[in-house]
């Protein structure tokens, strides 16, 4: 009776040692939600949305690394579009980042962790219509802005391609399987030549 119960010690503790040693070796998530401007940025743009997904690979179960795609819009505020002259305008940044992550209590049902890295961050500055004979103007945040001149009014952009990073944290919790359910707070800087572009997308998703 002793040797059985030792037998059956000795086997839980093996699975339990087993089971908090497993993890998932790749991973994969998708993910919206809303995107905050702040500093300078916030003088210019307003709040828009955000969307993306991605895919990496935990090393171990406190660290692991992604490749993130992102799209965040934003819009021009009144104030920005009033003292260019035109009725409209957005900014739309798509971003590849690599990002490693760090898991802070895994494992568990509940995952806290933080992240940050850099990458390419694919601007593009546009005016919903330019108004006929506006050339071009300098926003301080946001950098220059052209458009085209002529007898009538039509589209016009600013497309720019530069380096920046982010850095943030999240909280996933366990859901339908292996996967999570998380949400997710980072702060974007982008390194323009002229001015700054800053902003903090908040993003919902899933992750398995």
């Amino acid at each position: 009776m002793r040797r059985l119960a030792l037998v059956c010690f000795f086997g839980v503790f093996a699975l339990a040692s087993a089971s908090a040693q497993e993890y998932s070796k790749f991973t994969f998530d998708f993910f919206g939600g809303y995107t905050a401007t702040v500093g300078s940025t916030a003088n210019y743009a307003n709040w828009g949305w955000n969307a993306g997904g991605g895919a990496g690979v935990n090393f171990s179960q406190r660290f692991g690394a992604m490749v993130n795609l992102g799209y965040d819009s934003l819009g021009l505020n009144t104030g920005t579009v009033s003292a260019l002259g035109v009725p409209g305008g957005q900014v739309n940044v798509f971003h590849a980042t690599l990002d490693p992550v760090v898991h802070l209590f895994r494992p568990g049902r509940t995952d806290f962790y933080i992240t940050g890295g850099g990458g390419e961050f694919h601007t593009l500055r546009q005016f919903s219509q330019a108004t006929a004979g506006l050339t071009s103007a300098n926003i301080p945040a946001l950098g220059f802005f052209g458009a085209a001149t002529g007898p009538v009014a039509v589209p016009a952009s600013y497309i720019v391609n530069k380096p920046g990073f982010d850095v943030g944290a999240g909280v996933a919790i366990g859901a339908i399987g292996h996967g999570k359910i998380f949400a997710e707070a980072r702060w974007d800087h982008v390194f323009l030549s002229q001015g700054r572009l800053d902003f903090i997308p908040v993003s919902f998703g899933y992750r398995w």
